[in-house]
Order: structure tokens, then sequence, then C-alpha cells
């Protein structure tokens, strides 16, 4: 049987648009700064400004001699309670967290006084696959043949953009395709 251009097309298309929807975003917590005390960082604002899906990942990037990730229940986290056994603690200065499922996550670091000052992170987990619905790109109207200096413009919503890891698998498999002789049928 053999297989032709466009069904390993489509295959290709198929599987990267299955893949670009299972690899979550990787968020380093705090940005530039990591999981300090140092530098004044709202945890709470940073995570504001992020929106988290089920098979996301936590970066915790901080010095493990001054600090640890402490995931503990919203009962510890609002009264910032060390003492209680931790749902997971992290001490290698370099933990990434998978975050599995949906719902609250509480963090908070483990050495008395951090949490305190703010070295504290609440998330809310959304579903995997729950984000906003994309815009479709509009055309603009064609101008007449005797006034057309320029082609028209494909206008694109702000919120288009690809997402990065969906944009490097299909780059990746569209290259595959074309050194494997499978050029695309565009």
């Amino acid at each position: 049987m053999a297989i032709t251009r466009k069904t390993m097309l489509g295959f290709l298309l198929v599987t990267a648009m299955l893949l670009g929807g299972a690899i979550g975003a990787v968020h380093k917590v705090g940005d530039s700064k990591g999981w300090t005390t140092i530098g004044g960082v709202d945890y709470a604002k940073w995570a504001s400004s992020k929106t988290f899906q089920a098979g996301d990942a936590l970066d915790f990037q901080y010095n493990k001699d001054y600090h640890d990730v402490t995931e503990v229940t919203l009962q510890d986290f609002q009264s910032c309670n060390v003492s209680s056994p931790a749902m997971a603690v992290y001490k290698t200065g370099s933990d990434m967290v998978n975050l599995t499922r949906e719902g609250h996550y509480y963090f908070i670091c483990g050495v008395p006084g951090h949490c305190q000052v703010g070295q504290k992170l609440e998330i809310l987990v959304q579903p995997s696959g729950s984000l906003p619905p994309v815009s479709v790109p509009t055309m603009q109207p064609v101008p007449s043949p005797t006034n057309a200096s320029t082609p028209p413009a494909i206008e694109s919503p702000p919120n288009a953009a690809a997402s990065g890891s969906s944009f490097w698998i299909g780059s990746t498999l569209l290259a595959f395709s074309v050194a494997a002789g499978f050029a695309p049928l565009i």
C-alpha cells in the first residue's frame, strides 16, 4: 500500500495539532527574579497575569541554601503554616512542578518567616483546552484593478498568535516532511 504525499501531509498536520494541545506551557515562577524574598516579587500579581492549564508546569528557580518550595493546603497557605505534613516539598533549587489537575494549588517557602513576607503562591489551573476562542483573521476589501497599488492586507487579531510549543512542533514536523520529500501541497 503506497503512502501518498497528501496522506503523509494529513498525518503530519493531525500529529502536530494533537501534540500542540498535549504539551503544556512552562511558567517560570517570578519570571527573571525567580522564587525569592529579595526584589519585592508580588507572586499574587505574577499569577494573576498568567493562564494555567492542566498539563502546564511551574518552574521554580531559587537558591536552595535559603529557600524551598512547599506545596500546602489552603489552610496552611493562609496561615503560613509549615508544621503540618506538606503535600510535597522541593529542595533542589531548580524544581519543575507539573500541574496535572484542574483546581487550586498552594505553594509557600518553608523557611521560617519567608511566607509571612510574601514568598507564597496560589494558582488556579483551568481544564486543558479551555482557552478563550481565537478570532479568525479577516480580509480587507480588494481594491479595484484601476487603483490597486498594493495587495490586500490580512488583519490578524492580537490574540491570534500561535503558542510557542505548537509553532515549534508544527515547524519541526513541516521541516521533516520537506526533508523526507513530502513537500506540502499548498
